[in-house]
């Protein structure tokens, strides 16, 4: 700082809360309703050294606060907070503790894992019932006083109807870290996200939005640094105010803000996945870093009658306490900042069940969904949740409110176990096809509340549904005991590569720096392999490449929001790990090589083709629910259903649970407002069958074969068609006419561009 520091602190104001720089100083408001007195630490620029400590001199509505004049954006200042240290009563407060400001707009400096992050001796025989009195500030980032200011008057959101939303999920770490056009500075960090490159591939792909991994400063677990592993995925918030600073190249806000404005300006909207069921400070044994230094009782949910132990409806050893009005402002006023700091365009809300849980349980009233539902900015941006989390009734699939969306596993696992021959899913698939009304037909939602997805981040990648059986999740140092056990994949004959390996293995796993200091060995990466001929390998990657393609063409047909995981269109592979949040290395990061490569070119093709047929077909993307009680044309109504010779199925076909192939028809207007019928014809059986397209008939077109991806649109010469086994069609055709150019204006101009 660049003034005399004055002996103690103005009064200041409680509100706002966090540092906020006026102009002529910085106003200081915390809150904690159980503290003593809480202390402001100011340091020199690099963090290291402890200028002077005030207290802050005034609480009001158990807010304290303070106003230091001459401060100025870069101060750097963290609290200590004192208080009672009970756990016992749920109080764990410990002056020797240095403290994140929860509102902390910035961080500089990194954590470092000492056992002086913990408010208790570590290896006290009391456990946490013990203090620890040493000092943490050494092993602790600090907060940055920052200018908030930001013109976004001339940026404009895309503001996508949810109806023409296609999701493409990403890290901003792993998209761009093997991109070798990038300088290495900018590689893994938002600067690569603006990169005219990255957003060329997102526009020829013909996505809307980009759906980022957190990108909360977070903590890297101890258990894994001792591993010589990180946490990849990020889903360990430190901070809900700041971006995590390795994802800045330049050390500067401005650099997201640069990049969301860039893919705006391209029509791309920015959604960020947020963690607000917990935090990095685990349970009762875990570090104190930020909100239980300054009052455990209120941020976390308690046990009650044994208020020393947190519930742990999350999985991480803590749930936030959302029911607590301060707590429900943080994360009303984190959402907020996001959205007009950064103007971004909405949240997928992680284990978002447990943000709606009340006494009672997951209420869809909750405080905090309400909150959001009512508030004038936040009602506006796109709302997702993942609807279920670990706790007492955690799975709550179509049960959140109105204007939210949901992750629906249920159209995943179906659309994996259909395309991999499994029996008796014509009922589910049917229904997941239409937009999941069984799920989200209420409370006048509609489709679109349907995120539908074949592959997350969390699970299998698209390549390694159909390469692998088993998860092979050993690198991880869990003894393959984490992830699911149950991925419905099918390796097609043989586990992991049937021929040689798209890269080297060994290499995959790593940076240069093997996690334990010696290669892999394969048994570790897959499970061991039979020695195959050439052909047979050849015919596993081809089966492997239609299933994959089926799956992908699946998606894209359905009603509801489709979501692609980023590098899925480059068949990227993880090698059968499905599970791979802890590996921050190329077997997480995107192979733009591959993607280059003529498979992964193909892949990509046939993508950006299925998500422009979307397009080009409003059928596609129908915002209502359907129930086959509108007649199109005489005899021609908006939705059938048909087995594979074009004979509506009866109830006894719905019910044969070895019927696995089947005709899914459309019918309405199309782009131009003329009448068009759609043809879906899927064959998850074992064998070829001949398709028929049922009545009336029409002059059809050819629109995607998944069995011939590279095949233009082309008439069907013959009054049927023969369907490879595991291949899905579609058809098309305009009861009043076509003639020559039909399938070009019915795909838009019949290509797909040089991807």
């Amino acid at each position: 700082m660049s003034h005399v520091l004055p002996d103690r602190l103005l009064p200041g104001s409680p509100y706002p809360l966090g540092a906020r720089w006026d102009g002529l100083g910085v106003n200081f408001a915390v809150f904690s309703a159980n503290a003593h007195s809480i202390e402001l630490c100011l340091f020199e620029p690099g963090g290291r050294k402890e200028l002077k400590r005030y207290a802050l001199p005034e609480c009001t509505d158990e807010v304290w606060h303070g106003y230091l004049p001459h401060a100025h954006p870069g101060t750097v200042y963290a609290f200590r907070a004192h208080g009672p240290y009970q756990p016992q009563h749920g109080h764990r407060f410990n002056q020797h503790k240095l403290l994140l400001d929860p509102y902390a707009r910035k961080l500089i400096g990194q954590f470092r894992w000492s056992d002086a992050l913990f408010s208790y001796r570590a290896h006290s025989n009391k456990v946490d019932l013990s203090i620890d009195r040493r000092d943490s500030a050494p092993a602790m980032p600090k907060c940055v006083v920052v200018d908030e200011a930001c013109d976004w008057s001339h940026d404009r959101r895309p503001d996508v109807p949810w109806g023409d939303t296609v999701i493409y999920e990403t890290h901003v770490r792993g998209t761009s870290m093997m991109r070798n056009d990038l300088r290495p500075p900018e590689r893994g960090t938002f600067s690569a996200l603006a990169s005219p490159a990255f957003i060329d591939h997102l526009l020829k792909l013909g996505v809307t939005a980009v759906e980022l991994l957190p990108v909360h400063a977070f903590l890297n677990d101890r258990f894994l640094i001792e591993r010589g592993l990180r946490n990849y995925w990020g889903y360990n918030t430190a901070a809900f105010f700041a971006p995590e600073p390795s994802y800045l190249a330049s050390h500067r806000l401005d650099e997201m803000r640069i990049a969301v404005r860039q893919l705006h300006a391209a029509g791309i909207e920015v959604i960020l996945d947020v963690v607000y069921n917990h935090t990095c400070e685990g349970n009762e044994t875990g570090p104190t870093v930020s909100w239980r230094g300054l009052d455990n009782a209120s941020y976390y949910r308690l046990v009650p009658g044994d208020e020393r132990h947190h519930i742990n409806d999350t999985g991480c050893g803590n749930t936030l306490n959302t029911t607590h009005p301060r707590v429900l402002q943080m994360v009303m006023d984190s959402l907020r900042y996001w959205s007009t700091a950064f103007n971004v365009d909405g949240f997928r809300f992680d284990l978002g069940v447990t943000l709606g849980r009340e006494a009672s349980g997951f209420d869809p009233g909750s405080g905090l969904f309400d909150a959001i539902r009512q508030d004038p900015v936040l009602s506006q941006r796109k709302l997702i949740s993942e609807p279920w989390d670990i706790g007492p009734g955690g799975y709550q699939l179509g049960n959140h409110p109105p204007g939210f969306a949901e992750w629906n596993d249920r159209f995943r696992d179906c659309v994996r176990r259909f395309w991999r021959g499994d029996a008796g899913l014509r009922p589910d698939l049917a229904a997941r096809l239409t937009g999941s009304s069984d799920l989200f037909n209420r409370r006048f939602r509609k489709p679109t509340a349907s995120v539908n997805y074949v592959a997350s981040h969390d699970g299998f990648t698209l390549a390694d549904l159909v390469s692998y059986e088993h998860k092979h999740n050993e690198i991880n140092g869990e003894h393959n005991n984490d992830g699911h056990n149950e991925n419905y994949s099918s390796n097609w004959g043989i586990e992991g590569p049937a021929g040689a390996p798209a890269y080297d293995e060994q290499a995959d796993r790593t940076n240069g720096e093997p996690p334990s200091g010696e290669p892999l060995t394969g048994e570790q990466i897959t499970a061991e392999r039979a020695t195959v001929d050439t052909a047979a390998a050849a015919a596993i990657e081809t089966t492997r490449a239609r299933v994959a393609r089926s799956m992908i063409g699946t998606l894209f047909i359905a009603l509801g929001t489709p979501m692609l995981l980023a590098g899925d269109e480059a068949c990227r592979t993880q090698r059968g790990n499905n599970n791979a949040y802890c590996q921050d290395n190329k077997m997480s990061w995107i192979d733009w090589e591959l993607a280059a490569s003529p498979r992964g070119r193909q892949m990509t093709a046939f993508v950006a083709r299925m998500i422009a047929l979307r397009k080009h077909h409003p059928l596609l993307r129908e915002t209502r629910f359907l129930v086959g009680d509108r007649e199109v044309l005489p005899g021609l109504y908006d939705v059938g259903w048909f087995d594979e010779r074009g004979e509506s199925l009866s109830i006894e076909a719905w019910q044969d649970p070895e019927g696995r192939a089947f005709t899914l028809r459309r019918a309405g207007p199309g782009l131009t407002g003329e009448t068009e019928v759609l043809l879906m014809m899927l064959n998850a059986s074992a064998s070829t069958l001949r398709f028929t397209p049922p009545p009336p008939h029409l002059e059809w077109h050819v629109l995607v074969d998944s069995a011939e991806p590279d095949a233009p649109p082309r008439p069907l010469a013959a009054p049927d068609l023969d369907v490879l086994t595991h291949a899905l069609v579609v058809l098309a055709a305009r009861p009043s006419g076509g003639g020559d150019g039909q399938a070009d204006r019915m795909t838009g101009d019949g290509k797909t561009g040089d991807i």
